[in-house]
């Protein structure tokens, strides 16, 4: 795991342009957490971070800097080439070509939420401690996320039961009339937050889910600057909420079958 702060103990305001390499440290740390509490290989580099799984996590990788060396990017293709499983790669900076490696690759915008107020959510929402509610979120995930390779569930692959226990890190829950409903996970480091893995489920669209769990599990960074990469589905949701786009952020897949 991260030795850096997970205080807000970065002064001064974040510019746009600093939101895709805030995104690329934040993101690595959350997979470093969830890689190790897997028990899965963590290769970090100066320019990229990568946690090799089983073949149902598959490979993923976060591009740390915009300039790879030929080194690091030979060591990366190897990796993808004896990936055991799905390989997803995660590039803020959009600079890294991994074409010859057979990904295909979108862009989703990296965004960013300046401190400020942050609104009472109108559900119950609840950070996670019991395993039982960790693995209601897991299933949420996995469903809105359609995570094919996590199905048929097996609690605690998706989210390992001591995720919650990693400094910086939090699950959240939100509840609809105490059936669990919507999910999300922040990450604080180095006075930085950001979120991932906001999902509703699917007996609960259109509800206001969405917007609860992340006014929820918003709460407790209401003093830092927040980003997070959105989907073009998430987008009006975070915009609603303070976020603005700073960069777009380039991803790299397996090809659509």
């Amino acid at each position: 795991m991260t030795t850096r702060s997970t205080s807000a103990d970065r002064t001064g305001p974040v510019a746009p342009a600093q939101a895709p390499r805030l995104q690329a440290r934040n993101s690595a740390v959350l997979w470093t957490a969830t890689g190790r509490c897997r028990g899965h290989e963590v290769v970090r580099r100066r320019g990229f971070v990568a946690v090799d799984g089983d073949e149902r996590a598959g490979l993923r990788i976060l591009i740390q800097e915009p300039d790879l060396d030929p080194g690091e990017v030979d060591e990366l293709s190897e990796l993808v080439r004896r990936a055991a499983g799905p390989v997803y790669a995660e590039d803020p900076f959009g600079s890294t070509d991994l074409s010859h490696l057979g990904l295909r690759n979108w862009q989703m915008p990296v965004m960013l939420r300046t401190p400020g107020p942050v609104g009472e959510p109108a559900l119950d929402v609840i950070r996670v401690r019991r395993p039982e509610d960790l693995q209601a979120a897991e299933r949420i995930v996995i469903e809105g996320f359609e995570l094919d390779g996590f199905t048929p569930h097996r609690p605690g692959e998706l989210f390992p039961a001591t995720l919650i226990e990693q400094p910086g890190v939090d699950v959240f829950l939100a509840l609809h009339d105490g059936v669990p409903a919507g999910a999300a996970v922040s990450v604080v480091d180095d006075g930085i937050g950001s979120h991932y893995w906001v999902g509703t489920s699917s007996a609960f669209r259109s509800r206001g889910v969405g917007r609860a769990v992340m006014l929820g599990s918003l709460a407790h960074l209401a003093d830092l600057p927040v980003t997070l990469t959105a989907s073009k589905l998430g987008r009006p949701l975070y915009e609603s909420l303070g976020y603005t786009v700073a960069a777009p952020s380039t991803w790299w897949g397996p090809p659509l079958p």
